[in-house]
């Protein structure tokens, strides 16, 4: 669980990130309803750049190396829907509404995730996608501290995002869905010349998307629970889901 000092500074990101999205959407908001659009390609290059990835601080074409990882992917629930409803009473709709909601939301989950040791490697339009780093002859260190990430990400920070923006807006409570999965990886550079990012490209990120279309739900991939640690004064119920046709277990505390 978050303490009282992670819950403040969480609860300072949110109106820190709301107050920014205002001020930039009474600056633009107008084109952006006009122009809402994304583009992007990808190719590998030559370079050296930065990167987020744990462990691996600067990531060199070239270079490229296999680690293990456990990706986690947080979705906003029916982003599509709240883009195209408008809702009277509330002091936000439309596109409007879901900027304030993205803005609020991802940069508190992954202020979240990183006090369990997590970082977030990009953020997926209405979701991020974070990972940790697995040691493979211990991976239950990883299993606790992603696990622990996502369940403060859906519980208390998800409160939190929601408190500010019923109080800020009148809108209603958002859902998050939350995927989990691990597998080895390749660290590689993407991007056009001169512009590239360091990226993970594995089963764990594809499964995580995948596993992550429940409503306010954590799901786990069969690698995470085949591994899952054993623990003391209670355990862990698994139930068998299908999300976006792939298989996983939905996790629980019993009470």
């Amino acid at each position: 669980m978050l303490d009282s000092g992670q819950i403040t500074e969480i609860s300072h990101v949110v109106e820190q990130a709301l107050d920014k999205a205002e001020r930039i959407w009474q600056k633009h908001g107008i084109a952006l309803n006009e122009n809402f659009r994304a583009t992007g390609d990808s190719l590998e290059k030559y370079e050296k750049v930065p990167s987020r990835i744990p462990g691996r601080p600067n990531v060199e074409a070239g270079k490229e190396e296999v680690g293990t990882f456990i990706a986690l992917v947080a979705d906003m629930r029916e982003s599509n829907q709240h883009l195209m409803a408008a809702i009277s009473g509330t002091k936000a709709s439309e596109l409007e509404r879901v900027f304030y909601e993205t803005s609020a939301l991802l940069p508190a989950m992954e202020r979240t995730i990183q006090f369990k040791q997590g970082a977030v490697t990009e953020y997926l339009g209405d979701g991020v996608l974070a990972l940790f780093s697995v040691d493979e002859d211990e991976p239950e260190a990883a299993i606790r501290a992603s696990f622990g990430a996502a369940e403060n990400c859906l519980s208390r920070t998800r409160k939190i995002v929601n408190d500010a923006l019923s109080r800020r807006y009148g809108l209603p409570r958002l859902a998050v869905g939350i995927g989990l999965a691990m597998s080895k990886a390749v660290i590689s550079l993407v991007g056009l010349e001169g512009n590239s990012h360091a990226k993970v490209t594995g089963r764990c990120v594809y499964f995580a998307t995948k596993l992550s279309g429940g409503v306010n739900e954590i799901a786990v991939d069969k690698v995470i629970r085949s591994k899952w640690p054993k623990s003391k004064g209670g355990e862990l119920r698994f139930k068998s889901v299908t999300r976006r046709n792939t298989e996983g277990y939905l996790v629980s505390r019993e009470d």
